[in-house]
C-alpha cells in the first residue's frame, strides 16, 4: 500500500494522528498537496459519504471524518496555495432557509478552501436577503446554495430569483441530496455539483469562463 492509500485509510478508519503522520510523511516523500488533496482526502471523503448513504457510516462517525480532513487541509492549504496556479476566487455558500443541516455544505467548503478559494459561510437557515449581503459585501464569484430537505426545495428558486439583479457579476450553484441536474436546469442555477468534489470542479468551471 503506497503512501496515499495510507493516508486514505486512516482517514476512512478516523484515526486524525495517523492521517497528519502518513500526510507528512507523504510530502517528504515528494508527493504533491494536490495529489494527496485529491486521491486521499477527498477520496477518503467520497468513500465515507458512501457508506454513510447505504448506512454502514453514521453521523458521529462522519463528522470525526470532517475533523480529520480538516486537519489535514491545515497541513496542505499553505503549501497548496504557494505551489499550485490555481483559479483564485470568493464563494458565499449557505444552507437555504427552512433547511438546519451542514454537513454537506461543511464538507464542500473545506474542500474548496483545500483547492485555494476564499470561502464566505453563510451556515444554514439562510434567507435571500442574508444572500445578498454577502453578494454586497464579499463580490463573490460564486455562490453556492444548499438543500436537504425536499419541503423546502421551492426556497431555492425563491432565493435564485431574488438574487436575479446580480447574475450578472456571479454564478449560483445549487447541491444536495433531492437535487437533480434538471431541476437545477429547470430554476435557473448555472450549475449543479451532487458531491463536494464535482462542487469544487464546478466552481472552478464557471470561474474560468471569464
Amino acid at each position: 500500500m503506497g503512501t496515499l492509500d495510507e493516508i486514505k485509510a486512516a482517514l476512512i478508519n478516523l484515526d486524525i494522528p495517523q492521517v497528519q503522520c502518513k500526510i507528512h510523511q507523504g510530502l517528504a516523500e515528494g508527493l504533491s498537496p494536490s495529489a494527496i488533496l485529491e486521491k486521499s482526502l477527498i477520496a477518503g471523503m467520497n468513500t465515507i459519504g458512501s457508506r454513510f448513504k447505504e448506512g454502514d457510516f453514521f453521523m458521529p462517525e462522519v463528522l470525526v471524518a470532517a475533523k480529520a480532513m480538516h486537519t489535514g487541509l491545515d497541513i496542505l492549504k499553505p503549501l497548496l496555495t504557494a505551489v499550485e496556479n490555481r483559479v483564485k476566487g470568493t464563494v458565499a455558500i449557505g444552507t437555504i432557509k427552512g433547511d438546519l443541516h451542514d454537513i454537506g455544505k461543511n464538507l464542500v467548503i473545506m474542500m474548496l478552501e483545500g483547492a485555494g478559494f476564499e470561502v464566505v459561510d453563510l451556515g444554514v437557515d439562510v434567507p435571500p436577503d442574508k444572500f445578498i449581503t454577502a453578494i454586497e459585501t464579499h463580490h463573490p464569484r460564486v455562490v453556492g446554495l444548499s438543500v436537504l430537505l425536499t419541503s423546502v426545495m421551492p426556497q431555492l428558486q425563491t432565493t435564485i430569483q431574488q438574487l436575479e439583479p446580480y447574475r450578472r457579476e456571479l454564478y449560483i450553484v445549487i447541491g444536495g441530496a433531492p437535487i437533480t441536474q434538471q431541476y437545477a436546469d429547470k430554476i435557473g442555477a448555472d450549475g449543479y455539483a451532487p458531491d463536494a468534489a464535482s462542487a469544487v470542479d464546478k466552481v472552478r468551471e464557471l470561474i474560468a469562463r471569464n
